[in-house]
């Protein structure tokens, strides 16, 4: 995905009057999250919107991994809420958001809550992974796996949880090898930098 910064270069000298703190406790981020995004799926359900709404979520979460400018635009109090919402309705328009999720975004800036966006995409992909009889696992890796690689991933999952999974798949180039699979509750790391880690622990205790 192309990165979405230069609606934001506009922004980079921003004012900072009118800071806001918008940090909140984790469980208050994650009920607003999950406000929200019920909110979007019940209203996408109903216009038969579901495979747009993927859509977009695959464009934000594009976005949230490739680009410090909307990362900063979502989190940063330095912006105020007019300069968020400009921002934001420049992105919804050069990635093609649907309506339901452009006009929720454009909400969540007037409100301060574009914090909570990466807990949204999150709460959506597991909506839909229900509705559709699937699971979503989140697999971190040092570089990307091939759609071959994905789909046999994915198969050996479904043969331990008993459901389609669907691979949300993100590159961490400091786990240097392995994987690190995350389906709902259940973390299966086997990343050489845990190895490495609990190796070192073990150095410790031995010393």
């Amino acid at each position: 995905m192309n990165c979405p910064d230069q609606p934001l270069t506009r922004f980079a000298g921003a004012k900072t009057s009118e800071r806001v703190d918008v940090s909140e406790p984790a469980s208050i981020s994650a009920g607003i999250a999950a406000r929200y995004a019920t909110a979007i799926f019940e209203l996408a359900k109903e216009d038969k919107e579901l495979k747009a709404l993927e859509s977009d979520l695959g464009a934000l979460e594009g976005a949230l991994n490739d680009s410090d400018g909307f990362r900063a635009l979502i989190s940063s109090p330095i912006y105020t809420r007019d300069q968020q919402g400009d921002a934001i309705a420049a992105l919804a328009k050069k990635m093609q958001l649907s309506p339901i999720v452009a006009n929720t975004l454009s909400l969540m800036a007037t409100k301060r809550r574009l914090f909570v966006l990466p807990q949204l995409v999150a709460g959506l992909r597991d909506l839909i992974a229900e509705e559709n009889g699937e699971v979503t696992a989140d697999v971190s890796a040092a570089t990307a796996l091939t759609k071959a690689q994905q789909d046999k991933l994915a198969k050996t999952l479904k043969a331990s949880f008993g459901k389609d999974v669907k691979i949300n798949m993100a590159v961490d180039e400091s786990l240097i090898g392995g994987l690190i699979v995350k389906v709902g509750s259940k973390l299966i790391d086997t990343s050489i930098k845990s190895k490495l880690s609990n190796l070192q622990s073990s150095m410790k205790e031995v010393g």
